[in-house]
């Protein structure tokens, strides 16, 4: 049983590039012959929903570009160069329309742009995409958004530069060399019995509840950050762990690692900073859920790890 089959941005072993990150005439013939997406804000560009709504490419040389800093290298796609480039300093014109702001960012139209594209939030849109253009569009996300954020050496104070085809930061100042970072995080299938774990965090929307999570911290193993984790949201111990899954998640860069643990005790002790609701479903109310019946509580976003392990649990794959 394959865990991550329909999951999205799950890897599909395309050509990364690796060794033409550090050859800029290649990198620039690439370039040329190659594909460019942008992304404005964290918001990818897309194609029109009527033509399937796919990645909107755009050719190097394109206008909406212009301005852009020098597009970072995605790797091979198709045998074409994949690249990304980064127009958050674009302002849209006083009385323009801007697309909605909040957990799901809207839709923001571009006046450069191919008829019927814009750009759009990648989690409302990432289950339609195909592996390849889930996966690239999801190192172009974490890699812009990690050159946003450190634009700046940490060792030093200076301003650094991209390098490797966007794959590293330089700072002329200390000699130091950075590269993207990526955090793990775990996601946690909590079982007792025949019923399951989901939490609420505090600001989410109406009905939106899913598996319990949290980052790994220094100088702790997956299986204690589990156990830890689930403990200081809900008050419940956990025993054995094991990891089921995994799923890069670039909002802004991190690696869901998926697990899953029985529960010891089944009593709920809330954090309120970091819960606003925790409860336990029995695998009848789980079923009704996942298929958009349940009164109160609406199934978790299709391609999200969170949906595919409790699918999983609920069809007895779990292994």
């Amino acid at each position: 049983m394959k865990m991550t089959a329909g999951m999205a941005f799950a890897g599909t072993g395309r050509d990364r590039g690796h060794a033409l990150r550090s050859d800029p005439a290649a990198l620039a013939a690439l370039l040329e012959a190659g594909r460019v997406l942008a992304l404005w804000r964290g918001r990818v560009l897309f194609a029109p929903e009527d033509g399937g709504g796919g990645l909107g490419w755009l050719p190097a040389g394109h206008p909406l570009l212009e301005g852009a800093p020098s597009p970072v290298f995605l790797g091979l796609l198709e045998g074409q160069g994949a690249f990304a480039a980064d127009l958050s300093h674009w302002r849209p014109e006083e009385g323009a329309p801007v697309g909605e702001s909040g957990f799901d960012q809207g839709w923001q139209p571009h006046p450069l742009a191919p008829p019927g594209h814009g750009f759009g939030e990648l989690r409302q849109r990432m289950a339609v995409l195909s592996p390849d253009e889930a996966e690239i569009a999801a190192t172009a996300r974490a890699l812009l958004e990690w050159h946003r954020s450190h634009a700046f050496c940490p060792s030093c104070g200076a301003r650094s530069a991209a390098g490797g085809g966007g794959w590293n930061r330089r700072c002329p100042t200390c000699q130091a060399v950075h590269f993207p970072r990526t955090d793990p995080v775990v996601i946690m299938l909590v079982t007792r019995g025949n019923s399951v774990l989901l939490g609420r965090s505090p600001g989410w929307p109406e009905g939106m509840y899913s598996l319990l999570a949290g980052f790994v911290e220094p100088g702790e193993t997956v299986e204690a950050a589990v156990r830890r984790e689930v403990h200081e949201e809900t008050g419940i111990s956990c025993g054995a762990v094991r990891y089921l899954a995994s799923q890069p998640w670039p909002f802004p860069a991190s690696l869901m690692l998926g697990c899953a643990t029985e529960a010891l005790d089944a009593r709920i002790t809330l954090d309120p900073v970091e819960l606003e609701d925790a409860l336990w479903l029995t695998r009848e109310e789980a079923v009704e859920v996942a298929a958009g019946r349940h009164p109160r509580i609406r199934p978790p976003r299709e391609g999200a790890i969170a949906r595919h392990l409790l699918e999983n649990w609920l069809a007895d794959r779990m292994g």
